[in-house]
């Protein structure tokens, strides 16, 4: 099993840390003809949701991505990877990948001075540490979306389909747990 962690620019180092100590394989896609190598599932990390889907489209990687996402490639995006999946995000035109309905408030608790962290409950986890850090949530689901974790409640993970997304950062703390659920849905698919 090989995982794909899109290298383009935010968090993605920290995810290919949590894959390794877990013992998953993984790769970085950081070019198109990266996509030519096979993997089996794929994430989006933090950063800038913005700068990363120009970049994606620049390098001629977004429409192979979300073809590999409609077609049930596993997906754990993790805060601006929660953005490109959202199907719209309030205030702006268009979306990025699109591939869960949902309504995304980026940047939902201020600037970098509203990061915070907490525990909270995850649906078919049990308590996690969340790191927030100029975090999105989740005004709005459409049909289909599973909600996972709510924060004061704010909507900050959901699923749909082959798609966990998150507004938190669990590639920052210790406990491994989402991206154990993710290798399990992608050695499961």
């Amino acid at each position: 099993m090989t995982v794909a962690v899109l290298a383009l620019q935010g968090a993605f180092a920290e995810h290919e840390n949590v894959l390794k100590r877990l013992g998953v394989d993984c790769i970085e896609l950081r070019q198109a003809k990266d996509l030519e190598t096979p993997y089996d599932g794929i994430i989006l990390p933090g950063g800038e949701s913005t700068v990363q889907g120009k970049l994606l489209k620049e390098l001629g990687m977004f429409d192979t991505i979300k073809e590999q996402i409609e077609n049930g490639m596993p997906v754990l995006a993790t805060c601006a990877g929660l953005i490109l999946l959202a199907s719209e995000v309030e205030g702006q035109e268009g979306c990025h990948f699109g591939t869960i309905p949902m309504c995304v408030r980026r940047n939902a608790y201020g600037r970098q001075l509203g990061s915070f962290r907490t525990v909270a409950e995850l649906k078919g986890v049990g308590e996690v540490p969340m790191t927030f850090i100029r975090a999105p949530y989740v005004a709005e689901t459409g049909d289909g979306v599973e909600v996972l974790a709510t924060v004061d409640g704010k909507i900050v993970g959901v699923q749909y389909k082959n798609q966990m997304a998150f507004a938190f950062h669990p590639e920052l703390d210790n406990d491994t747990r989402i991206h154990e659920k993710f290798a399990a849905m992608v050695r499961d698919k």
